[in-house]
This record gives structure tokens, sequence and C-alpha cells, in this order.
């Protein structure tokens, strides 16, 4: 099965510095999103799902630090963020990991090298995160693609898979559609017919057997996970 390509933020004000980053990553099959000021960068990081965090210490109207202090206060689960800065002072570089930046790179720097912390910081955070992930009464181990739900073994096809395990790493936010498709197909176009046709088929395995459904679609907003219902087996 292919890997999702990586999905980046990238918040940082100097436009020029922002395309040169995008072409170099997107060249390297990553998803570039943009913020280019600290209000728009954590509202994109608090409702979107990103395996990393390109964030500029010195931002308008909110700078990297109290940016990067947000994320970890209100995010659901950790994102690794890079501070770029042109301060390199080692007290400037310890105020930075106090707020919770994972890595930092003082400008200017290489492309090459910004893309390699990246990927080190996401494959690392991957690594360190248990190969099974739990919510209300279903278990998924990412790494045999065994699923259970109240103790009763689930068959799913590959893309119900990726959908679930997305809802379940997104869980408790919900997830829109048009990130859904992004992280199960990347740039790879596809229709709303598909992924309806992909939420049935994993309706069928993980809900119509037990008593009550787990997936919910929120209309206007997506799908997300009810883990709160108490499930019997059907």
């Amino acid at each position: 099965m292919p890997t999702s390509p990586i999905k980046v933020l990238l918040v940082e004000d100097q436009q020029n510095i922002s395309r040169n980053v995008a072409e170099y990553f997107e060249s390297k099959g990553a998803v570039v999103d943009f913020a280019f000021n600290g209000e728009q960068g954590l509202s994109l990081a608090l409702s979107n799902y990103y395996d990393c965090i390109v964030l500029d210490l010195m931002l308008p109207k909110m700078d990297g630090l109290q940016v990067c202090m947000q994320v970890r206060k209100h995010a659901d689960r950790h994102i690794p963020v890079i501070m770029l800065t042109a301060r390199d002072t080692l007290d400037d570089k310890l105020q930075g990991f106090e707020q919770g930046a994972d890595d930092y790179l003082t400008k200017p720097f290489a492309l090459e090298e910004l893309w390699v912390r990246c990927m080190a910081l996401s494959q690392r955070h991957t690594l360190n995160t248990s190969h099974t992930l739990t919510v209300g009464d279903i278990a998924l181990n990412k790494q045999t693609h065994h699923v259970v739900r109240a103790d009763k073994e689930v068959v799913l096809q590959p893309i119900p898979f990726k959908i679930l395990r997305v809802l379940m790493e997104s869980h408790p936010r919900a997830i829109s559609r048009s990130e859904l498709c992004e992280k199960i197909w990347g740039d790879e176009p596809t229709d709303s017919d598909a992924l309806r046709s992909h939420i049935y088929q994993l309706r069928k395995a993980i809900d119509k057997p037990f008593s009550a459904p787990v997936i919910k679609t929120l209309h206007g907003v997506g799908f997300a996970l009810d883990a709160t219902v108490s499930e019997s087996k059907g």
C-alpha cells in the first residue's frame, strides 16, 4: 500500500522564502499549506492534520513562540514543530524549546536540510507512537492492519482501513471530506462517489454488526468517531 504524502504547514511571512520552501517540498511529494501570520497559522494548525509545522519566529499578529505555545496547549495530538529564525543565540533557542519546539533552524538555511529535518521529525513521531490505536471499543494495529471492535475481529479492505485509521488518528476532532480524501489519495483526483462508496463499506463492517454506530456524519463538517456509545455484539 503506498504511503500517504507528508503534509506540512509553513508559517512564514516572507513570501519568497515560502515559495522556495514550497517548491522544494512539493518536488519531494509533500503537500504544503501556507500561513503568512501567526493567527492564521494557529487556526490552520488546530483545524487540520499536519505531519510537521515549519514555524517562523518573527510573525505579524502573533509571534512564533506564542503560536507554538498555543498549539501545544490546544492541539489534540503532538505536532512536530521546527522553528525558523534569524536569531541564533543560545537563549533564543532555549526559549523556543521551552515553548514546545522540537527543532530549531537558523536563517539562511539549505532547503535540503529543512526537508531532512522535517522528515526525521515526522518519522520519529510515528515511530514513537504505539502501533495500536484505540478509540472506544475499537482497536486498530497500524502494523498488522488488524482491527477489533468489542472483541470481535473486523475485516477491512485497504481503503476503508485507511479511512478508519485517519478517523482514529484525528479523534476527537471531526475531519472534512476534502481532508479525508487528501489523506487517503494525496493529490490524485478522486470524486465524492468513491469516498461515499468506501465509507459505506467501512460502515457495513464496523457499524452494522453492532448495536450502535460509531461513525458519525456531521453535516456541513465531515466525519468523526463517537467513542461514547456503549457497544454489544450484534
